[in-house]
């Protein structure tokens, strides 16, 4: 395991495991933390080795949202709307929902603010029990500010997502399962090995492929059907072309399990 400042980065089995590391900050965001992350993303989205991304926290929160501190002691020289953490903040997002591969939060205790946005940029969100969200916008007498306006209403409906950002609600695990905030609940024990039995399906699935449909879906609602279909056609022929589309056809005439490689 290396460490790169706030954060804690391993890669095994085809996973890259990182996992936010201030828990005496419960995780907060400051601009070294984003700004190192994104950084290690943009290192781990082109190394071939990794073929799928677990982000989770140590501590008791996962993530706290921004550093408030660090926002206090920008407000007192003056400079909160122009030091940079909304614009660091927003390209880390941008980041995380455009990496290629698949990508787990893995959530224990509270994901507060840009921490339960984070957590929204991730495809798949696996929630311990103590788990908690909370948007944490509103009370401040804020907007949200990290992505939670564009993710909320696709994931649970707009009605939901109106909930949670008008009232302020704290929600637990069960109700952000209820509602589709997150795939899957386990207990808090049990969170490691939940989460390292999906990362590990996923890694040896096609990586190319998962790109290809995670590039799909993510520009799709810009799209009508007919512009939708002919992205289909391109990227059914790029996964065609791949190595692991030659070995899903042989494995196919073969009736045997295909062996991806991830290219």
């Amino acid at each position: 395991m290396s460490t790169r400042s706030s954060l804690l980065t391993r890669v095994e089995g085809g996973t890259a495991w990182v996992t936010l590391n201030r828990p005496e900050q419960r995780n907060a965001l400051d601009i070294p933390t984003l700004k190192a992350l994104h950084a290690l993303l943009d290192e781990l989205n082109d190394a071939p080795e990794v073929r799928v991304l677990v982000l989770g926290a140590v501590g008791k929160s996962f993530c706290a949202g921004a550093d408030l501190a660090e926002w206090a002691a920008a407000e007192a020289r003056g400079e909160l709307e122009s030091y940079g953490w909304t614009e660091t903040a927003h390209a880390l997002m941008a980041r995380l929902h455009g990496f290629d591969k698949p990508s787990i939060a893995a959530i224990n205790g509270s994901a507060v603010g840009a921490g339960m946005d984070l957590a929204l940029c991730c495809d798949f969100r696996i929630a311990a029990q103590s788990a908690r969200f909370k948007a944490g916008y509103t009370s401040m007498a804020y907007a949200p500010d990290a992505g939670a306006s564009w993710h909320l209403p696709r994931l649970i409906g707009s009605e939901q997502a109106k909930r949670l950002l008008f009232l302020d609600e704290l929600w637990g695990a069960e109700r952000a399962l209820a509602v589709g905030l997150v795939g899957e609940v386990c207990a808090d024990e049990q969170l490691p090995q939940v989460v390292d039995a999906l990362a590990a399906r996923l890694a040896v699935g096609p990586t190319f492929a998962f790109a290809q449909t995670k590039r799909l879906m993510r520009e799709g609602a810009q799209r009508s059907l007919g512009a939708q279909l002919e992205a289909e056609l391109a990227a059914g022929l790029l996964c065609g072309r791949s190595a692991d589309g030659a070995e899903a056809l042989r494995a196919a005439m073969e009736k045997r399990v295909p062996l991806f490689i991830g290219r």
